[in-house]
This record gives C-alpha cells, sequence and structure tokens, in this order.
C-alpha cells in the first residue's frame, strides 16, 4: 500500500509500533499545516515553528496516548491549539509593563508610541487588513474561524478539538465572522 493510502490512524498506530517511517509522513502530511493554523493564531512565523516542533515533539514523546477513539488529526489539533494558546498567554504577561514599577531614576526605559493599527494598513492589501482584523478577535472566535474557515476542518471536528459542544462551536463561528466583517467594514476592507 502507498504511503498516501493509509490513513493517519494506520500511522500512528504502525508509529506506536515502533516504525519511525510512519512517524516521518504523519510529519511530512501536517507540518504545513499546522505551520499555518499556529502562524494565523499568533502572528508570529518564528514562535509558530518552535509551536509546530514542540507539537510534534510531543506525538513523539507520548505516542502512546494516542487512542484511536478520536481521528488523529483532531488530537494533533488539539494539541497545537493548547501549545499555541498557552504561547499566547506567555506572550500578553511577558508584554505587560506597569508604570508604577519605572522610578524616576530610571534612566534607561522607553515607552513605545502606540499607533492605530489602521493607520499602519496598507489600504491596498487585503491580507493585511484580514490579519490585523483577526488578530483584534477574541481568541474562542479567532480559534473557531481558523480551524473552519482557514483549515477546513468540519464543525464535528473543531468541536473534538475545542471540547465544545457542536452548538457553542457553529454559534462562536457564526459570531466570530460579524465580528471580523465589521472590524473589516470600520478600516474599509471590504
Amino acid at each position: 500500500m502507498l504511503e498516501y493510502q493509509i490513513s493517519d490512524e494506520e500511522l500512528m498506530a504502525r508509529f506506536q509500533e515502533g516504525d519511525i517511517n510512519a512517524y516521518n509522513q504523519i510529519v511530512y502530511r501536517y507540518k504545513d499545516k499546522l505551520l499555518n493554523f499556529v502562524h494565523r493564531f499568533l502572528n508570529d512565523i518564528d514562535r509558530a515553528e518552535d509551536i509546530v516542533q514542540d507539537t510534534f515533539m510531543k506525538v513523539y514523546t507520548h505516542k502512546h496516548s494516542y487512542r484511536e477513539i478520536a481521528k488523529f488529526s483532531t488530537w494533533l489539533y488539539t494539541i497545537a491549539g493548547n501549545l499555541a494558546r498557552t504561547e499566547l498567554r506567555k506572550f500578553k504577561r511577558r508584554n505587560t509593563y506597569s508604570l508604577s514599577d519605572i522610578s524616576y531614576n530610571d534612566k534607561e526605559y522607553e515607552i513605545p508610541v502606540i499607533k492605530d493599527p489602521s493607520l499602519d494598513l496598507d489600504k491596498n492589501n487585503l491580507g493585511k487588513k484580514i490579519q490585523w482584523a483577526m488578530n483584534e478577535l477574541p481568541p474562542d472566535f479567532k480559534t473557531m474561524i481558523i480551524l473552519r474557515d482557514i483549515q477546513e476542518l468540519s464543525y464535528e471536528d473543531i468541536s473534538r478539538i475545542v471540547g465544545v459542544p457542536l452548538g457553542t462551536v457553529k454559534s462562536r463561528i457564526n459570531r466570530g465572522r460579524l465580528k471580523l466583517q465589521n472590524l473589516l467594514n470600520k478600516i474599509g476592507g471590504r
């Protein structure tokens, strides 16, 4: 049987039995999809590459945790999504400053000028506008839209990945799309 005809679940079973080539095939099948997913979530290619690498390391080190009660892709996206959300929380904590922590005598500090992000957007570049709007969405909506509209996963798969009921998935996708549309309308994205 050719490698591309073997299901993900069969490849994972082979890997669990010690077949390193099966693991390599899994990485080959999913590396670009996961990188796209995580990059759109974090908007930082270097951090996204690290998260994808960490995801595959977890697959490698926790291979026996996978049980064929769910699709392999669901398990994999769950790992990547959890790592991306953790990284996003860490990043937000690292970039939080308190002006009360800076004394009058501290000479080496610089407070960046925060501009309106819409001013930095090239008005002719829809991709930048969409990325900016995606970054403005709450994480729950952003995750749902990436998984559905970019990764093209089914509602059922998304429900299993994020661990919420199917109705909640559909609702968040709908509300996220509306928020995205409103943001794009504000900056003239349509």
